[in-house]
């Protein structure tokens, strides 16, 4: 084999990986990690002291399906902004990596193999099948793309706190997967998620202000000013830790330490923020993001932890 063959192959197969690891990039798999955090704890609180291995495997892999076609679709309608933002610029579309066409293609084939993997691989014991864990995948779809991104991210400064709603699902998608309903806890889960959603998005977006304000992006940080924004991001943060709390009757002693210890080093720590803006200190909001993302892992693997072992209820004693 010659040399400028040998050349050609590896120029070839370089060529391929990257488009590969584009395709990858499309799927935001970082963002996907939320997913894992909200779905399998409850999955365990939906059938406390058992653990089903196959069936968490099953649902994480269609709800990855699902998350992963939400965000390509998502880059195919934000392609043009995210070309004028720094953080951005480097997604696939935005450097032309992968064609919108393709990406489009793309997210809706995912989100159909998403759809018949949570039909056919979360039929109980008895054999039975539901549309529903697939429906509220295509729900989340639906609404991350068509109401968030199309709609209320270039429109209004509440974008996060309504669009965050679809970031809430996972905990609906794997209590609908064990039992083939609904039921309060994972709406319960759902609203903690909820309110969590925007002082954690919007410590991000103080980091990256200039970006969203080039892109014409009304994030609350944008219009607002610190000290307003911080002031919301108290007042949700409260919100997130008192949610977390009706879930105590249903769970155990260790869920309430683990939700009372991270949601008190949460609320102090938002409020460390708001203390120094409010007093013109030079202040590092990606911490609070950071932070954010410590607080929902340790409470929600507190729950399933506590779903696991299975230790008598809070409301056992009453």
């Amino acid at each position: 084999m010659s040399t400028e063959s040998s050349a050609g192959e590896t120029g070839l197969g370089v060529r391929v990986w990257n488009t590969v690891l584009a395709y990858i990039a499309l799927t935001k798999p970082r963002v996907i990690e939320l997913l894992l955090v909200s779905t399998i704890p409850v999955m365990l609180q939906a059938e406390r002291g058992s653990v089903d291995i196959a069936l968490i495997l099953i649902t994480v892999v269609g709800g990855w399906l699902g998350a992963a076609s939400a965000n390509s679709l998502n880059m195919v309608a934000d392609a043009d902004i995210d070309q004028k933002m720094k953080r951005t610029e480097r997604r696939p579309l935005a450097r032309h990596a992968v064609p919108v066409r393709n990406a489009l293609v793309f997210g809706i084939v995912l989100a159909a193999l998403s759809f018949a993997v949570l039909y056919f691989g979360t039929a109980n014991s008895a054999g039975e099948r539901s549309f529903l864990p697939s429906i509220l995948v295509m729900i989340t779809i639906g609404f991350y793309v068509g109401v968030y991104t199309l709609i209320l991210k270039r429109r209004t400064w509440q974008n996060v706190i309504w669009g965050g709603a679809a970031g809430c699902m996972p905990a609906l998608v794997g209590w609908a997967a064990v039992t083939h309903s609904l039921s309060w806890q994972p709406f319960v889960m759902f609203l903690v998620v909820f309110f969590w959603t925007p002082p954690h998005t919007w410590a991000l977006a103080m980091r990256y202000r200039e970006d969203y304000r080039a892109a014409g992006v009304p994030m609350f940080p944008v219009i607002a000013s610190d000290e307003r924004v911080t002031t919301h991001m108290l007042v949700y943060t409260w919100l997130t830790v008192l949610t977390s709390f009706f879930l105590i009757p249903a769970t155990s002693w260790i869920y309430l330490v683990v939700a009372v210890g991270s949601g008190a080093w949460f609320i102090y720590m938002v409020t460390k923020l708001y203390v120094e803006t409010r007093r013109g200190v030079e202040v590092k909001p990606l911490k609070i993001f950071l932070t954010s993302n410590e607080y929902l892992a340790l409470l929600f693997c507190g729950l399933a932890v506590d779903a696991v072992i299975n230790l008598p209820t809070i409301s056992s004693y009453f």
